[in-house]
């Protein structure tokens, strides 16, 4: 009888089934010298950019399939590059590579920014592709004159480790990473305990070193994007170096006099600036020559660059640790480049981008042309998506006209309470209001959302389709629901009373609770506006903020695949730790908000009048259209959970603020309310404890009495449920 064979022995000869990796700075270093970017990485492994990042960085790990494919890649790129060592040959872009044609084009304004004269975004965009053919060369070859190199210190903060190199960046041109935070005694710090030597006295000879010596900024995140450029933040101390007020004069326009004499010697230097002027957040710029681009960003800490509302108290921390702060931002999400919603908007534009350069055949040479899947163009909105300021609406409708339902387009947040005359006796005994918050809900609701990316088309009488996006005529006040849940097809809840233009998510919801509730109700559209072309354009951005969020809370305690009662415990301090985490989750949640509030922004400054066209118009990006959907499909959302509580456990809410839901409860915890399955598991559609995106945490928790007090003085419980007015504090 043949011996059984030993198991152990058995596993030992099947070899390794773990897929082998070359270390993080070898990962690195196979990818730049391929000249591939992190971006192009992420999209053939079908994941985020900053997932390539701590790849490379040696914080995480690929696994599975994605982990073979990666070690595939990095196989094939190591062996053409041996081959490539063994047998060199030049590697060169077509010598019709397109250049700038127009010298006026803003070199990477953020969105809604224009130098003095007109914005030509296709030859910018032509410009940025022959910037890939563009020589590199160190800086201390490039350093002339009185310039001496930049002298790197690698200097230690209390408490902390240095970041490796490749953490910052991998790619050689920016070993320093993408900024820089500078003292009143020339040290810059950078991420990772990083100290440059900087010799500048004057606003011009920072930008020349900034550009010529010190190695700062970022890798595009898409092949047809370009490189971010280098940001410098200035402290109170630096701020005074270079001879800038300790505050800003003007407040109205927030920026330097023309004739201030940190203007003159930037313009007598022969550098530009944009059109918002030398305030809070600068770019100082040569307009793109030969393909090679010139603009460093700058942060004037004093004047307040950076929103309270946004970043926390970040800009009290010393330099080291604002820098770590800061870097840390721009690695997992954007190089900061204004205000936390202008870094919205250029992610999406970054990962995005409008134009591309292509071969034209006719002619031998390059020109620009759309990059699929992305908004290319400024298009005019249609009438009823249309702020009341647009001029379509200034067309239609005499000045001072108030529109009515049938007429616009309002897809807002919830902002409703229950009536308390409809409290029942088995709410009335219950003990405590309990509020939930979603995590991140606009993001969440961004996620693979199919959104125009063209010009609206007008029909009438149209069949409604829920894959076609756009808003649309119908009439939904048919459709009766509890009155103890918000009607989800108006922000205030009350139902509507008649014909109202909605955006397609809320159509689509309509047509989906009239099937499932089994009601007497049908879809009739009289007219539309939508878009045939569509696409999931936000798909990128929400991987990146999704990811971006996650790794953040994971970095103050909160991680993915906790158990409840261990999230709810870690959540109750997480903003109680390290003070730099917690100002880049800030700003995380900000950018989310704020790149959404981008895509309508009004008319600012007192000298506009309704009617006239604003300069934000003049961007693909500006689109309150997809504002809407993406409104649309977070209150959807909401109430979609909502009513599975309330079908499955009897639960009803009590009160609505926007991503915010608040219950009656016989204890303090969300455990004490959140239904669940006889396994133990959360009830499957209903909310869910947890860290993602979508995913509720625990808003506050008051008595019984408070509540029906607030309901009873007219006031929303979710706006105070955590003790203080949300909407003040940024939520």
């Amino acid at each position: 009888m043949a011996s059984k064979p030993d198991p152990v022995d058995a596993l030992l000869k099947s070899g390794p089934r773990r897929t082998q990796l070359p270390e993080p700075a070898e990962r690195a270093r196979l990818r730049t010298g391929y000249g591939l970017t992190q971006a192009e990485i992420a999209e053939a492994l079908d994941v985020t950019r900053t997932t390539v990042a701590g790849w490379e960085a040696g914080r995480s790990e690929p696994q599975g399939t994605t982990r073979a494919a990666y070690a595939k890649l990095l196989d094939g790129i190591a062996a053409q590059l041996a081959a490539a060592a063994e047998a060199p040959a030049a590697r060169h872009l077509p010598t019709s590579a397109p250049e700038a044609a127009d010298a006026s084009a803003v070199p990477g304004a953020p969105a809604g920014e224009q130098a003095s004269g007109s914005r030509n975004t296709t030859d910018r965009a032509m410009a940025d592709a022959a910037d890939v053919s563009a020589s590199y060369r160190p800086a201390a070859e490039r350093a002339t004159g009185p310039n001496r190199p930049a002298a790197p210190r690698r200097t230690m903060s209390p408490g902390r480790q240095p970041a490796p190199a490749s953490s910052a960046s991998p790619d050689a041109r920016f070993v320093n990473g993408p900024l820089a935070v500078l003292d009143g005694d020339g040290s810059a710090y950078a991420r990772g305990g990083l100290v440059l030597d900087c010799p500048a006295r004057d606003i011009p000879s920072l930008v020349d070193w900034t550009l010529a010596e010190a190695n700062l900024g970022a890798a595009r995140l898409h092949r047809n994007g370009r490189d971010a450029d280098p940001l410098v933040v200035l402290t109170d101390s630096a701020a005074a170096r270079f001879g800038l007020p300790a505050e800003l004069t003007d407040r109205r326009t927030l920026r330097l006099p023309e004739d201030h004499k940190v203007v003159k010697q930037i313009s007598k230097a022969g550098w530009r600036l944009t059109r918002r002027g030398f305030g809070p957040w600068v770019r100082i710029y040569r307009p793109v020559q030969g393909g090679r681009r010139q603009c460093v960003q700058l942060a004037i800490l004093p004047w307040g660059a950076l929103d309270s509302r946004a970043w926390g108290s970040a800009d009290q921390l010393q330099p080291a640790a604002l820098a770590q702060v800061l870097g840390t931002y721009a690695s997992r999400v954007i190089t900061p480049c204004g205000s936390a919603a202008v870094a919205g908007l250029e992610l999406m534009t970054a990962l995005r981008p409008p134009t591309r350069a292509v071969s034209d055949e006719a002619s031998g040479g390059w020109t620009s042309g759309p990059v699929p899947g992305s908004l290319t163009h400024p298009v005019d909105p249609a009438p009823p998506e249309a702020p009341d300021e647009h001029p379509v609406v200034a067309a239609l409708y005499p000045r001072g006209h108030v529109r009515t339902h049938d007429e616009v387009l309002d897809e807002e947040a919830f902002d409703w309470f229950r009536d308390p005359q409809l409290l029942t006796d088995g709410e009335c005994v219950k003990s405590f209001a309990v509020g939930i918050d979603v995590n991140t809900a606009f993001l969440a609701a961004a996620n693979r959302l199919i959104v125009g990316l063209g010009e609206p088309v007008h029909v009438t009488t149209p069949v409604f389709d829920k894959k076609v996006p756009g808003c649309w005529l119908v009439d939904l006040s048919g459709i009766a629901l509890d009155p103890r849940l918000p009607s989800p097809f108006t922000p205030h809840g009350s139902p509507p009373t008649g014909p109202a233009w909605y955006a397609t998510p809320t159509v689509a919801y309509a047509a989906e609770l009239i099937s499932t509730q089994g009601l007497d109700a049908r879809i009739q559209p009289t007219e539309a506006y939508v878009r045939p072309e569509a696409g999931p354009y936000l798909d990128p951005w929400y991987k990146v903020l999704a990811e971006a969020y996650k790794e953040t809370m994971a970095d103050l305690g909160v991680g993915s695949g906790m158990a409840e009662d261990d999230f709810l415990t870690a959540m109750e301090g997480h903003k109680q730790s390290d003070p730099g985490p917690v100002a880049v989750l800030s700003a995380i949640k900000a950018t989310v908000k704020g790149g959404i509030g981008k895509l309508r922004e009004r008319p600012q400054g007192a000298k506009y009048r309704s009617g006239e066209p604003w300069s934000a118009l003049a961007r693909p990006t500006w689109r309150p259209d997809i504002r809407a959907a993406v409104i649309s499909t977070a209150r959807v959302n909401m109430h979609r959970k909502m009513v599975k509580l309330a079908t499955a456990a009897d639960l009803f809410p009590i009160a609505v603020l926007s991503d915010c839901a608040v219950y009656l409860s016989d204890g303090p915890s969300p455990l004490d309310f959140l239904p669940h399955t006889p396994d133990g598991r959360p009830l499957p559609g209903g909310f869910r404890l947890g860290v993602s995106p979508g995913m509720v945490k625990h808003e506050g928790t008051q008595d019984l009495m408070w509540a029906v007090k607030m309901l009873d003085q007219g006031h929303n419980p979710a706006r105070h449920i955590k003790g203080t007015d949300a909407a003040a504090d940024g939520e």
